[in-house]
């Protein structure tokens, strides 16, 4: 390649951009390591897309070999104001509701800071696009322990149930309250052609409880016909 080539390479807006795709990796790194569903790539892509964006936002005027003569008006921001709008709505996305939880909301708030680090970076602002993404980093690691203390001593379980006409909900709950899980929501649907009702529980059950004593525990009546125990991340 040729050195007038090179010299026609915008370097430091290609710098500008890798710097933001590489910040919104380390934001996703995190979140693929906890198995959230939007993990290094997805956040790498829109560390990418908001990057290249600002830098479109920023410098496309000079590319448009306009004269002093054309009085052309330009209003940079307004490419910069609707990433921010449409991060809300990719992070929208992410957001989940189980029962009466709602999942998400972390992996949400994490693409809306991967963009405005893009942006940053796509501005040429590497300072603040650096000190975004340290402390990003801290609120999703250093602090996680001080955010659910409950979650260390229980664990978030979906049970899924068809019980016979023979059993009731109230043996079910009973059986959960006997091994100290507390049940939050309750869904029940009866199916009196085939004589039998499924129920959907959102429980916490307690760490020392293994997975093996709660499905034995549960099943044990014949007029259970089936158990299904998922765990809820």
């Amino acid at each position: 390649m040729s050195a007038a080539v090179l010299a026609t390479i915008p370097w430091e807006l290609l710098l500008r951009i890798a710097v933001g795709t590489v910040l919104g990796g380390i934001i996703g790194y995190e979140r693929d390591i906890h198995g959230r569903p939007a993990g290094l790539r997805t956040h790498m892509i829109v560390g990418l897309a908001s990057a290249t964006f600002m830098v479109v936002s920023t410098n496309f005027v000079y590319h448009q070999h306009f004269q002093h003569a054309d009085m052309v008006e330009v209003d940079a921001s307004r490419i910069a104001a609707s990433i921010v709008t449409g991060m809300g709505f990719l992070a929208g996305g992410a957001i989940l509701r189980t029962g009466v939880s709602v999942q998400g909301l972390t992996t949400a708030a994490a693409l809306w800071l991967v963009g405005a680090i893009g942006m940053a970076s796509g501005a040429g602002m590497f300072g603040v696009a650096i000190f975004v993404t340290v402390m990003g980093v801290i609120a999703l690691t250093a602090l996680r322990r001080f955010e659910d203390k409950d979650s260390r001593t229980t664990h978030r379980h979906r049970i899924d149930l068809v019980l016979g006409e023979e059993v009731s909900t109230a043996q079910i709950s009973t059986r959960l309250r006997e091994l100290g899980v507390a049940v939050s929501t309750v869904k029940q649907e009866r199916k009196p052609e085939k004589k039998t009702q499924s129920l959907t529980l959102d429980v916490r059950v307690p760490a020392e409880v293994d997975f093996e004593t709660l499905v034995g525990s549960l099943g044990a009546d014949p007029g259970v016909r089936r158990v299904r125990v998922e765990r809820v991340a």
